[in-house]
């Protein structure tokens, strides 16, 4: 009961994450409730209002990244691809997106503000440790890094967002900015650069994508 519990609530969770990006903090509960494929019911019983659901939700999304931060120090053997994969993992949560607006309307607890000292915690030892080898620009912390990923990681406007779908864009652009983060500093002969996932994007082709009508479902 437990295991099918979290699984519902990790639906909701989810489904809330994207719907509060697409439609704002008063989209309705119903469209996540669509969106998750639950019961109303398994939604208004865990979360007594809106409020509770983007605390919850706000809670989920620290713990998720300071995991994250964790397993790429942990899984990494050089500091600085340990940044990138993290912060290639907080795109893939589509943190820097979703955050600026659960602000909008989130209530700080005390649990909040410890999760959030324990991310914190986790995301300076990345920093520090690729400091420490020298790949890392010295002068980049770790607010340089989640400002970033906001500014990268909001939705394009209008058709543009067309050419982004399945997220291989914001990976991309990712990739071309870290490149500018890091000294090249590396145990040599230094590795080649993999290339940065997609294909260049053309003037043309923004241009295309904004003209083109945009269908929501």
């Amino acid at each position: 009961m437990r295991a099918d519990a979290e699984r519902s609530r990790r639906r909701i969770l989810d489904a809330a994450r994207d719907v509060f990006l697409e439609r704002g903090l008063d989209a309705p509960l119903d469209l996540i409730v669509r969106r998750a494929g639950v019961g109303p019911a398994t939604l208004y019983r865990r979360y007594a209002d809106r409020e509770a659901l983007v605390r919850d939700l706000t809670g989920d999304l620290l713990s998720r990244l300071e995991a994250a931060a964790h397993q790429a120090a942990r899984e990494e053997g050089d500091a600085y691809d340990a940044v990138r994969r993290f912060v290639h993992a907080a795109a893939d949560l589509r943190m820097g997106a979703v955050i600026p607006v659960l602000l909008e309307r989130l209530v700080v607890d005390q649990e909040l503000i410890e999760s959030r000292t324990r991310t914190s915690g986790a995301l300076d030892d990345l920093i520090h440790a690729a400091h420490e080898s020298g790949r890392l620009r010295p002068e980049v912390g770790a607010g340089d890094l989640i400002l970033l990923s906001i500014r990268l990681s909001r939705p394009l406007p209008g058709g543009l967002s067309r050419l982004d779908a399945d997220g291989t864009l914001l990976h991309r652009h990712l990739d071309l900015a870290l490149d500018g983060l890091t000294t090249q500093a590396a145990p040599a002969p230094a590795p080649t650069p993999a290339p940065a996932p997609g294909e260049p994007l053309t003037f043309a082709d923004l241009v295309t994508a904004a003209d083109r009508p945009n269908t929501t479902d």
